[in-house]
């Protein structure tokens, strides 16, 4: 698998934290937040980053603002294919704001910026046809045409509607479920993927896509026809900061994927690269080279040798 476009959004992160636990102060006390800091982030760049770090190369599709042109120097440093992220020069890159309590409980914002035009590039538009698709949170119109354009073009997607999906129709989430490769959730986000399609993950595998639902410290699941697996968090030296795990994660197991990979072993890769940016503060702060990482993965799982691909396919997939 060469061609890989990750859509999503791209965003500047402000990332704030409260020393103490919102259950005790929220609505009664100011949420004054302390060590605030700016990282980059979005969703797109995110597992892009991950994704470089085991050397891949995947292709980030999506706009940003007039502020941009640092982050890019930063993706191209790292690996990532910039050459579809294109600059909106009326508008600034989209911002989250997150605020992480000691119970790693999170309150968040957005706003969109330049994100709003992403629906202006068109995968038809791109120099080549993708062999895979990535469709992850975004405006949502553009997840919208994202699903459809993969659909009419025949090209495999995975789906992570995540944060979206409360904006997103019963409708709109049905046909991106129903017609993807993957689907990938996180278990608070499939339980309201269940309160608007009212399917069971059984239902979902049974429309032919694979479910993967991660469970924060309870590791994750991966769903299959024929295949229930289960497996645990990598440990953690420390967790400093919960943000952005899940797309370390996507990054992770979509590079494994990409390499034709067991299932399982796509999960654990993931794992251990949620784990490494949980470790850090910020969603692209941490860094590994290859084979530090497969040093790192043997002391707790085992692959059989296979990651050892890893070290021979540098920006493949």
């Amino acid at each position: 698998m060469q061609d890989i476009i990750i859509s999503g959004s791209i965003a500047y992160d402000h990332v704030m934290s409260f020393p103490g636990y919102f259950k005790n102060h929220f609505l009664t006390d100011n949420l004054d937040s302390y060590n605030v800091s700016i990282h980059q982030g979005g969703t797109a760049p995110n597992i892009a980053f991950s994704h470089a770090m085991l050397g891949g190369n995947a292709s980030v599709l999506g706009t940003v603002g007039r502020d941009f042109e640092p982050y890019r120097v930063s993706l191209d440093e790292a690996g990532v294919n910039t050459s579809n992220i294109v600059e909106i020069q009326d508008d600034f890159t989209a911002s989250f704001y997150v605020t992480t309590d000691l119970d790693n409980s999170q309150i968040t914002f957005f706003y969109p910026g330049a994100m709003s035009y992403s629906s202006k590039l068109k995968i038809k538009d791109l120099a080549r046809k993708p062999d895979l698709v990535v469709i992850s949170p975004d405006d949502p119109v553009t997840m919208k045409m994202r699903v459809r354009e993969c659909q009419s073009l025949r090209i495999p997607y995975f789906y992570d509607p995540s944060q979206d999906i409360a904006r997103l129709d019963s409708d709109e989430i049905y046909q991106g479920v129903s017609g993807s490769k993957f689907i990938m959730l996180n278990s608070y986000e499939f339980s309201l993927l269940n309160d608007k399609l009212g399917m069971s993950k059984r239902d979902i595998v049974d429309l032919g896509t694979l479910l993967v639902v991660t469970n924060g410290k309870h590791g994750l699941s991966i769903w299959s026809s024929d295949d229930h697996l289960k497996i645990p968090v990598y440990p953690a030296d420390i967790v400093r900061d919960p943000t952005g795990a899940g797309d370390a994660f996507r990054g992770g197991f979509l590079r494994a994927y990409a390499l034709d990979m067991s299932l399982e072993l796509c999960g654990k890769v993931g794992a251990l690269c949620a784990t490494y940016c949980v470790e850090h503060v910020g969603t692209q702060n941490h860094h590994y080279t290859v084979s530090e990482f497969i040093d790192r993965f043997r002391v707790c799982f085992d692959d059989a040798g296979e990651l050892d691909a890893l070290l021979n396919n540098n920006s493949t997939g």
